[in-house]
């Protein structure tokens, strides 16, 4: 049985029919959360900070802060400081979030810091694509990587030390509400286009709330009709997400991952009959320098190293494999597997499947 080799090879077994609940399928249209970013200071690292030499804006960044303290720098004297590190802060500020109310802060490193780890994020204002602030973020980080580094410039390091969390440590002063409330419909968008699943959605929202209830606008969007009163909104959104929504077939999908070399196939994938030969050039370059030294009691000469390369090529041969029609998930992997190729030429092969017209799926390339 033919193994993908530094793959994985996920098969998607799914039913015809099945239910999911609406809250998984659509978002509620203007019911987001809102990106904020920020720049700030990272102090008290030990000697792993920025070499303010190099990152001139951390060392301005010190300058501007000391001096709203009534501390003055001399003209012309930068601070040499490396426990000190310039750093973005971003956050999501979630929907019906009020002012006092915490969130999450994530700190990432813009300068030549080595490790944020044992740091402290200075009081940063967080601030919308509108240029308002609307959190502040203070607090120490926790940073899950860890890096060394030797006296002769040997390093080491565990997943990455210059991105920082900080849990609840942005503070909301100001908050976003969508605008909801005086509505007397709600919009929801579907994750994915599809006119079946709105038709679905519409039909059960209807049969449990009444007809006309629901309506769909497009294969993407369905209006709802909702109470004008806040506590019978809250009630009404609560029994609409918890709706199980009866859903069809997925489209046929094949997902190539070129970075892990993770392949899967939805169910609905189809085969049909085509003949495959996939060979590969292997091109092969050693290095084998020789050493050439003057004679024992020679007067003149010196040694000298001269390079010599040995370069061949070779090419697999491989005969044409026939595939037969496959139209279940288990036979197309079957008919896949008995190709006998590596994770990289299978995405080659199902490429060149795609365009010869003998695979009906759809790729996508992450």
């Amino acid at each position: 049985m033919f193994r993908i080799c530094c793959s994985v090879l996920v098969l998607l077994f799914t039913s015809a029919c099945y239910a999911s609940r609406l809250l998984d399928l659509v978002d509620v249209e203007g019911v987001r959360d809102n990106q904020l970013i920020g720049y700030g200071l990272v102090v008290g690292l030990q000697g792993t900070g920025d070499q303010t030499r190099q990152t001139r804006f951390t060392a301005q960044s010190i300058v501007n802060m000391l001096r709203q303290f009534g501390v003055q720098m001399p003209e012309n004297v930068e601070p040499r400081l490396k426990n000190t590190a310039a750093v973005t802060v971003s956050a999501s500020l979630p929907t019906y979030a009020r002012p006092g109310q915490k969130i999450d802060v994530t700190v990432l490193s813009m300068g030549d810091a080595k490790s944020l780890r044992g740091g402290s994020l200075l009081a940063t204002p967080l601030k919308g694509v509108d240029g308002r602030v609307y959190a502040v973020a203070q607090g120490t980080l926790f940073v899950g990587g860890v890096s060394a580094e030797g006296a002769s410039g040997s390093r080491v390091s565990v997943n990455v030390s210059t991105v920082g969390r900080i849990p609840g440590g942005g503070i909301v002063e100001r908050g976003v509400l969508p605008a909801l409330q005086n509505k007397t419909t709600v919009t929801l968008n579907l994750h994915e286009t599809s006119y079946r699943q709105a038709r679905s959605i519409v039909k059960s929202i209807n049969e449990l709330f009444g007809h006309g209830t629901a309506s769909a606008v497009d294969g993407r969007q369905v209006e709802v009709e909702v109470p004008l009163n806040s506590d019978q909104r809250v009630a009404f959104m609560s029994a609409l997400e918890g709706l199980d929504i009866e859903t069809g077939e997925e489209a046929a999908r094949v997902v190539f991952n070129a970075r892990t070399g993770t392949i899967v196939i939805g169910q609905n994938v189809k085969v049909k009959p085509v003949s495959i030969s996939h060979g590969s050039l292997v091109v092969t370059v050693s290095e084998k320098p020789q050493v050439s030294q003057p004679g024992p009691f020679a007067r003149r000469g010196t040694t000298q190293v001269t390079p010599r390369s040995d370069v061949s090529v070779s090419e697999s041969k491989k005969a044409l494999t026939m595939l037969p029609e496959a139209v279940s998930l288990e036979e197309v992997t079957s008919a896949l597997n008995s190709i006998g190729a590596t994770s990289s030429e299978m995405m080659a092969i199902l490429q060149a499947m795609k365009k010869a017209g003998a695979l009906e799926a759809e790729l996508e390339i992450l």
